[in-house]
């Protein structure tokens, strides 16, 4: 995330928390995809950009071994606050505070959307590093094609085609599992990528 994309956040963060920062607000779907790809992953699981931390004590509340970290620090704050009993730090999705092969799983749910398409390779790159050999990564981002930049509420992000960002993933070192899509009315269509870390890599 860029400097700017995090000052946005910081300046909007209790606006973004009061309406997005619970987990009553998600979609039954990707409430769905997200609680059965954590359960399978059997081990610990890093929530990349966890924002205002639902997602975190979502999945704690169901014994599932996460942390959360973000680059924002009222996202931070805010999530150490409404749930003390998970772990959460300030931290760059490009260069993240864990060791090499310590993480059995990624949730990326929407925490790219500010990348440009030339350094997203980056963050991926480190969530490869983090995961063990066949550990799991699950990205959420809005989907359209082409990609482009366009028009978030909060600051401009980017919309990416499943065939583009599986690309993306696979460049990473990661073997593409599952693809999804989902539109609806008065949302913009979604998109999710199931994938994990190739034992070779």
């Amino acid at each position: 995330m860029t400097r700017e994309a995090r000052e946005a956040y910081a300046r909007r963060a209790g606006e973004y928390i009061d309406h997005l920062g619970a987990i009553s607000t998600v979609h039954p779907a990707d409430l769905e995809l997200v609680t059965r790809w954590a359960r399978q992953v059997g081990g610990p699981v890093l929530d990349a950009g966890c924002g205002p931390g639902h997602w975190t004590a979502y999945l704690a509340e169901a014994g599932v071994d996460v942390r959360g970290v973000d680059g924002v620090s009222e996202f931070v704050d805010h999530a150490r606050a409404a749930h003390p009993g998970c772990r959460f730090e300030e931290a760059d999705l490009d260069a993240l505070p864990l060791g090499d092969a310590s993480m059995s799983g990624v949730l990326a749910w929407y925490s790219l959307i500010h990348h440009e398409p030339e350094g997203i390779g980056v963050p991926l790159a480190e969530f490869a590093r983090v995961l063990r050999p066949g550990g799991q990564l699950l990205l959420g981002f809005f989907h359209g094609e082409p990609v482009e930049r366009f028009d978030h509420a909060v600051t401009p992000a980017y919309r990416w085609s499943i065939g583009a960002l599986t690309e993306r993933v696979r460049v990473a070192h990661f073997e593409v599992i599952e693809t999804y899509t989902r539109t609806g009315p008065g949302h913009r269509p979604h998109g999710a990528i199931v994938a994990h870390l190739s034992t070779e890599h």
